[in-house]
């Protein structure tokens, strides 16, 4: 059997299956840009390989998948950090114009090079870490045109980058100084999600249900209307209160709640019912200087699946680094190794509705590879500014070191 490319000497983190599946001494192969067969050493003998490359012992992970962030945006909120640290709340900063706001007026400013000049190193510092799909929220434009932008800018930069971008719709993110919130919302439903829909710029739709954002009445308005154009659901929910978001959108069947800080028990079984995924965000946590933790052990025992990502934006996560997410995920939230690798890979993927071609090293599934110099898969959680990335390769397309063997 012909394959352009197989990969041997190397160690496998599958996560096929339970746990991490992991397969030492291990051969992967691709064909077209998918996986075609994963083995122990030796089973490839049918196979004849274009290109045959030796691992010289490292390990091979699937590609890593962040399955939430803010990533595309212009200005910078560092005064509000400051802001913070002098005792300020978050949700203060909000009601005084500054938050979510202030980073839309920047950004509305913005022309489409400036806003993808100022997001480009983002979306490098995540590839350098082994990112081959990230979702990029909008948010912060408001109006339709500037959603529209963010969205294209996003788009735009995957490309140049490489990187598989899923975009996800959040007009519904903060209500525009001026306006009234129902009448926003109004705007949102009836006028952005249909235009966004009918452009294909984004995959779901995100609505922020909070007590300083929009009610639960209104986000269900907002899944409603993406329903009815075809979108998929996602929600910022419980992260500074319970508002019940969570629950609400799994009856939407949404594909995920992300924070969750104060979800509880009724929301929880709602989501484990859904097969609605749990995406943490420990950056966000961290940041913020929250107490209140996500109900780990609750949501472990409820078999609700849990994802990490880093909610890369600028005012409460302004974190690039998937491999200290994971830290904060381990120290802060006491995830496992497994959950932590599991929740940038396997569990990432389902919470983007894309489990069933990426986050998985199995036949069928797209060659997106990250290749790790490492000792043991907890290296990746364990150590702190440390980036041990050898090589990534996506669809079978691997960025070859000269070291390596290529015969």
């Amino acid at each position: 059997m012909h394959v352009d490319t197989l990969w041997s000497n190397v160690h496998l983190i599958t996560l096929d299956g339970e746990g991490l599946g992991v397969l030492r001494d291990g051969v992967l192969a691709c064909a077209d840009g998918r996986i075609v067969h994963v083995g122990p050493a030796g089973s490839d003998a049918h196979l004849q390989p274009t290109t045959r490359i030796d691992g010289e012992g490292r390990w091979i992970s699937p590609g890593l998948i962040d399955c939430h962030t803010h990533l595309v945006y212009a200005g910078n909120r560092a005064n509000e950090f400051e802001q913070r640290l002098q005792g300020v709340s978050y949700a203060e900063i909000a009601r005084a114009g500054g938050g979510i706001v202030s980073t839309v007026r920047a950004t509305r400013a913005a022309t489409p090079e400036q806003l993808a000049s100022e997001s480009r190193p983002r979306l490098l510092a995540m590839r350098a870490e082994g990112v081959t799909t990230i979702e990029i929220k909008s948010g912060y434009g408001l109006t339709l045109a500037d959603e529209r932008k963010q969205l294209q800018v996003a788009r735009a930069l995957g490309q140049e980058c490489r990187v598989d971008v899923v975009t996800t719709f959040l007009g519904a993110h903060a209500i525009p100084p001026g306006r009234q919130a129902q009448e926003y919302t109004d705007e949102v439903c009836n006028v952005m999600i249909p235009a966004i829909a009918a452009e294909g710029l984004a995959e779901a739709v995100d609505v922020f249900c909070e007590n300083i954002a929009f009610s639960p009445a209104q986000a269900r308005q907002v899944f409603e209307a993406a329903r009815a154009n075809g979108l998929a659901v996602k929600i910022h929910a419980e992260q500074l209160s319970n508002q019940h978001g969570a629950e609400l959108a799994a009856g939407f069947g949404a594909l995920s709640a992300d924070h969750i800080e104060h979800l509880d028990e009724a929301g929880i079984a709602a989501m484990a019912a859904a097969g609605t995924v749990a995406v943490l965000l420990p950056g966000a946590f961290y940041f913020t200087r929250d107490t209140t933790l996500p109900p780990i052990a609750a949501l472990r025992a409820a078999g609700v699946p849990l994802a990490l990502a880093t909610d890369s934006n600028p005012g409460t996560s302004p974190l690039t680094s998937p491999l200290l997410a994971m830290n904060m995920g381990a120290t802060l939230f006491r995830l496992t190794v497994d959950e932590c690798i599991a929740g940038f890979t396997r569990e990432a993927a389902r919470a983007l509705g894309h489990g069933e071609r990426i986050g998985r090293l199995a036949v069928g599934m797209d060659c997106d590879l990250a290749i790790w110099d490492i000792d043991a898969p907890a290296d990746l959680v364990y150590r702190i500014g440390f980036n041990p990335l050898h090589a990534r390769v996506v669809r079978g397309q691997p960025d070859l070191p000269a070291s390596w063997s290529n015969t």
